[in-house]
């Protein structure tokens, strides 16, 4: 009540003061003298203001202007000024790489070495640029030797001699290369069996076989086209028993892009066909016309760690001598997963094919065949496998697997029967060659390796494999081994001195002999020992083109057989030089 009684007190002394200012103005307008006169003024009822409802402002409130000032951009600068320090570090020494010294590269070398048993070796390539995207090769390989192994009483010397020509294409999109060849083969069936050979018969025998190839061939490789590219191959072989055999090749390849995914086809035609003068025992000749063709499309599925390979491959087969065909169907899937990067692979696959056998592969695998042979291709059902792959460390890897490989109609070298023949020259009717038999056989292997790069300057890989075997007609897989091994070293001593060595170990091996011509032949299963065959070499550089080494081979001096009746040569030392240059 106090507060409002002196607030109506303050609105009356503001009103009668502005009054009476009021009245002066008007006084200045009369008469000065008039005076100024009184009033009573009677208040009714005393002032009650009232606040009447107000929103609260808004604490950041909307801006509706079409433009706003844009913040102004202050820029800071730093005064700096020097100061005053008695701390002087120590100046370092950059710590030099050893560079190592580039090797000259010539475009030609000669390799020339002799030894022991009168052995002969030739390795002469060169590859000369015809412009900048044309080279033309040639090679030259020749190994020989005049024999003398201990105890044989046939000329056991051999003679191996291969010429390579290529000429090679390469653009922007598409490389290709033209090659030709030629090869020459002379061996001798010196194995004769012991105890059964008269001497009279010894010196009638003509133990020497020759052999001719000649291959025509070209590889096209194309990139950004969904023809990648392929090859094809003409080989023609022939021998001095008027033996021959034509064989072509055609493997075109394809790959096209389907919704993300690649897809692979292969197209494989394989024609193998020839004739033998004379079977083994001499009553007609022997003649095969076989043909392959089929399509191996596939699918490649890449998923971050995992990669998988679905595909198949369907073929038809033609034995045209024998009015014979068959369609054949393979699985061809594979798959791979990084269980840990680079250092734990797992990988499966189940792969089968129609295998294409021929006279001019019998003889590179076993230079004793007789030119007496049944063709006839395998056919591998399948080949189921499962390992696992890495690196144990940065500088070793490994790689375990195990398989299980189903064929029907594999081939199996046998020693031929003694059957000595009324001509003369046919050499290999004495229990001294082999032939080839059929069977259907079952295979578990279980593999392992193991690679080591101790230094940049010395590696060595270790191999071994063991094979277990299963046949349907035949007794055994005959002259197929139980174990193979290998060791393979290889060490740069010194910038000059370097040097190698390699070990192979082949496990036993079975062979059935048919030691004469009865109506009831007596038949004697025999078995191959095992053996190891240790080899080394050593060499200096003289300079970046000349270099000289020396060889030894079977330093163990073990007088092992590779095949029944075939010892081989022992203790062998050979010494030569390779020379580098511009040509």
């Amino acid at each position: 009540m106090r507060n409002q009684i002196l607030k109506s007190s303050f609105i009356l002394v503001i009103f009668f003061m502005a009054n009476l200012a009021i009245a002066q103005d008007k006084d200045k307008d009369k008469d000065k003298k008039e005076t100024v006169g009184t009033e009573v003024v009677n208040v009714v009822k005393p002032y009650t203001p009232s606040v009447s409802d107000a929103f609260k402002i808004k604490q950041t409130p909307s801006l509706n202007d079409k433009e706003t000032g844009k913040k102004k951009e202050i820029k800071y600068s730093i005064f700096s000024f020097p100061v005053a320090s008695t701390f002087t570090p120590a100046k370092g020494k950059a710590e030099g790489l050893k560079k190592a010294k580039r090797e000259k590269l010539y475009n030609t070398y000669l390799s020339l070495g002799l030894g022991n048993y009168n052995t002969a070796a030739l390795d002469f390539y060169t590859s000369r640029a015809i412009s900048r995207n044309e080279t033309f090769d040639v090679s030259l390989r020749h190994h020989s030797s005049q024999g003398g192994i201990d105890n044989i009483e046939l000329d056991d010397k051999f003679f191996d001699t291969k010429l390579d020509l290529a000429y090679i294409n390469r653009s922007r999109d598409l490389s290709w290369k033209a090659k030709f060849g030629y090869q020459h083969q002379i061996y001798n069936w010196y194995g004769l069996p012991e105890f059964i050979t008269t001497t009279d018969q010894i010196v009638t025998i003509s133990e020497q076989q020759t052999y001719h190839n000649v291959y025509l061939g070209a590889d096209i490789k194309m990139d950004d086209s969904f023809f990648n590219g392929g090859k094809i191959l003409y080989r023609r072989m022939f021998d001095a028993f008027s033996s021959g055999e034509n064989r072509l090749i055609l493997q075109p390849e394809f790959e096209v892009e389907i919704a993300g995914e690649l897809i692979k086809t292969t197209v494989d035609v394989d024609y193998v066909g020839g004739t033998f003068e004379n079977n083994f025992s001499g009553t007609g000749s022997i003649d095969y016309s076989i043909l392959k063709a089929g399509i191996s499309p596939s699918l490649v599925i890449l998923r971050d760690d995992l990669t998988v390979n679905f595909g198949a491959a369907i073929y038809y087969g033609l034995d045209a001598e024998n009015s014979d065909s068959d369609f054949f169907i393979y699985p061809r899937i594979t798959a791979q997963y990084r269980l840990n990067g680079d250092n734990v692979i797992a990988y499966a696959g189940i792969e089968g094919d129609l295998q294409q056998n021929s006279y001019y592969d019998f003889v590179q695998t076993n230079n004793f065949v007789s030119p007496t042979l049944g063709i006839a291709p395998t056919d591998q059902q399948y080949n189921g496998y499962l390992g696992i792959k890495g690196k144990l460390t940065s500088n070793v890897s490994y790689n375990v697997r195990g398989s299980y490989i189903s064929e029907n109609n594999k081939a199996l070298f046998q020693v031929n029967q003694f059957s000595p023949s009324s001509n003369a020259d046919n050499g290999y009717t004495y229990g001294n060659s082999f032939g080839v038999v059929y069977d259907d056989i079952s295979t578990i292997s279980i593999f392992g390796e193991l690679n080591v790069d101790i230094t940049s300057n010395f590696k060595f890989v270790v191999k071994a494999e063991y094979f277990n075997y299963s046949t349907d007609q035949q007794a055994e897989a005959w002259n197929l081994p139980d174990i193979e091994a290998s060791i393979f070293a290889d060490y740069q001593i010194t910038e000059n001195w370097f040097a190698g060595a390699n070990i192979f170990y082949i496990g036993e091996r079975k062979d059935l002999i048919t030691p004469g011509l009865t109506f009831t032949p007596v038949q004697e299963e025999v078995t191959l020992d095992s053996f190891f065959d240790v080899n080394a070499h050593v060499g200096y550089r003289f300079n970046d083109r000349l270099s000289a080494f020396v060889k030894a081979n079977n330093i163990a001096n073990q007088d092992y057989q590779r095949w029944v009746n075939f010892p081989v040569q022992q203790f062998q030392i050979m010494a030569g030089a390779t020379y580098k240059f511009d040509f």
